[in-house]
């Protein structure tokens, strides 16, 4: 526990945090990721390069130094840092490193006169706090998936079984573990640690599970990003027959128990770990309204595995929405930009209902802003990022 004096000391470089924390976490980065090779593979060079990275911890820090006094505010971020831990293999190694690459950076970025020894004394013990919070929680996710049925710690190999073109930028991988073991269930919406060499460089990534795990095999399926080196390595060079290392399922974005009506809405790429979600809700007899948006039909993937589902499931309502017809693939329900009034006659006319929603950040702002002005109760509008966290305000 900090003591009172260290609480306020944190609590009083919050303006600054306010003014100047992405140039902080920015110079952080710097200076971690120049000085310590050994950490470059839990970090996406492009949410670096955007700034994205960078922006997330900067409001992290600020949230942690503005709820210092009271850590129970900060509600689901914690939870969301260890499972993101979790699936990228973060070890009490790695923690050290961060705190002294933060330190400096306070030092360096907001200089001497302001970051006195006796701030940066306060903010190492309020890092250290942080520290010791995340580890013991992070240990404790992996015992538990190590001693659970199927799972493992660490890097397990796991052979592609067989890849799928799902539209023309979206390919689905199957992976079965090479020890030809079971494998650790899965919730619905959990995403895999995924761990491949590129040229002799490690890199590591996190993608959603778009099937339910049947215990024997995993499904990711991934999108082709321009300049994302991973996903263009997978989609032009894993064959079936290759092996790769997998970290166990991970994520606190998932399917709740509810008999309320579940209405799942996604962007593009946005769409996989609803798959498993409409899985599960249908098996539970469940109300589904399922919304997907895609720039044109050629990019829709999985159209065919929802209408199927959609025929043998009265319960399930399926619309699509296309920003544009491209004159050969198969009608939406709508063209244009997802509106309100659009949104509005798609969703049950019950508002008391659980939405689930994943997407590009401004396709998740509209859609959250839509949601709230058509009744649906806040604290059942639910959504994940794929890449670092922001503010859909």
């Amino acid at each position: 526990m900090l003591n009172a004096q260290d609480r306020a000391i944190v609590k009083a470089t919050v303006p600054l945090l306010e003014s100047g924390g992405e140039a902080l976490t920015t110079h952080f980065y710097k200076l971690m990721l120049s000085e310590y090779p050994e950490v470059r593979p839990l970090f996406n060079q492009a949410n670096q390069a955007s700034g994205d990275q960078p922006r997330a911890l900067a409001n992290g820090v600020l949230m942690y130094a503005r709820h210092i006094d009271q850590l129970e505010q900060l509600g689901g971020l914690v939870g969301q840092i260890i499972n993101k831990h979790v699936a990228l293999q973060i070890l009490p190694e790695h923690y050290p490193i961060v705190g002294s690459c933060l330190l400096r950076a306070i030092e360096e970025v907001l200089g001497k006169a302001t970051a006195t020894p006796e701030v940066i004394a306060a903010w190492g013990a309020a890092y250290q706090q942080l520290a010791d919070i995340l580890m013991g929680a992070e240990e404790g996710l992996y015992q538990q998936k190590a001693q659970a049925p199927g799972g493992w710690r660490g890097a397990r190999a796991f052979r592609l079984a067989a890849r799928v073109q799902e539209s023309s930028e979206i390919v689905s991988f199957h992976f079965a573990p090479v020890d030809a073991g079971p494998v650790l269930k899965a919730e619905p919406g959990q995403y895999l640690g995924v761990q491949v060499l590129i040229e002799g460089e490690e890199h590591r990534r996190n993608y959603s599970l778009s099937a339910l795990s049947d215990g024997a095999e995993y499904r990711i399926s991934v999108k082709r990003e321009a300049g994302g080196k991973v996903s263009n390595f997978l989609h032009a060079h894993l064959q079936v027959g290759d092996t790769l290392n997998l970290f166990p399922p991970a994520g606190d974005f998932t399917l709740a128990s509810s008999d309320k009506p579940l209405v799942l809405i996604s962007g593009g790429v946005g769409i996989t770990p609803t798959l498993a979600m409409l899985d599960a809700a249908l098996a539970s007899g469940r109300l589904v309204h399922f919304i997907h948006c895609a720039r044109n039909g050629a990019l829709h993937a999985f159209r065919d595995w929802v209408d199927e589902r959609a025929a043998r499931h009265p319960q399930l309502k399926r619309f699509y929405c296309y920003a544009e017809d491209d004159g050969v693939s198969s009608p939406a329900d709508a063209l244009g930009l997802l509106s309100k009034d659009q949104l509005g006659q798609w969703l049950p006319v019950e508002r008391d209902l659980d939405a689930y929603f994943l997407g590009p950040k401004g396709f998740m702002a509209v859609v959250k802003r839509h949601l709230k002005g058509l009744g649906v109760p806040e604290q059942q509008s639910r959504y994940e990022f794929f890449g670092p966290a922001a503010s859909l305000e």
